[in-house]
């Protein structure tokens, strides 16, 4: 979900907790992971829900809402067109890349412990900022306007995973 509000001159918004592309740094990485890991640890019981937008949709939608002369320019929610619990995510994108993991559930206190050591490093691997958005929902309000409102129809993770796999050969 991403959340967006127009405002002139400026244009503050809140950051998507998840946007996905090619050469992004979540649904790459998962799909690095499950392809490496003999077994895939998921945060808590895999029930988190999210509704992943296209980065791409996100930039079209932000374009279109400069465009419009409202004011009060109203309040935005970008969310892409499927919700998802975490495994639910996780198994759709093994299943593009021909995969079958082994989802473990590892607890989040077990998570929090792992970031709370990891940023004791200069790069952390892990931050438990990060722990904290997997244990929220994220997905978009029915009742705030979106994308179907600016005519923009999200396109879906299966989608953009199907091209990112094509062109990786």
């Amino acid at each position: 979900m991403f959340t967006f509000q127009v405002s002139v001159p400026m244009l503050p918004h809140h950051p998507a907790t998840v946007m996905f592309g090619p050469d992004d740094a979540f649904l790459t990485t998962i799909l690095k992971l499950l392809r490496q890991l003999p077994v895939y640890p998921m945060f808590g019981r895999g029930l988190t829900r999210l509704q992943p937008a296209y980065v791409e949709d996100v930039a079209e939608a932000i374009g279109r809402t400069m465009q419009r002369a409202e004011t009060p320019s109203p309040i935005f929610e970008f969310g892409g067109p499927r919700v998802y619990a975490y495994e639910e995510f996780l198994r759709a994108v093994a299943h593009q890349a021909g995969l079958a993991p082994r989802l473990i559930p590892i607890p989040l206190a077990v998570w929090h412990a792992l970031a709370w050591a990891s940023e004791m490093f200069p790069s952390p691997l892990l931050t438990r900022n990060q722990v904290e958005l997997m244990q929220i929902d994220t997905v978009s309000s029915p009742e705030v306007p979106g994308f179907v409102e600016l005519g923009i129809s999200p396109h879906s993770v299966e989608a953009i995973l199907q091209k990112m796999l094509s062109n990786c050969g």
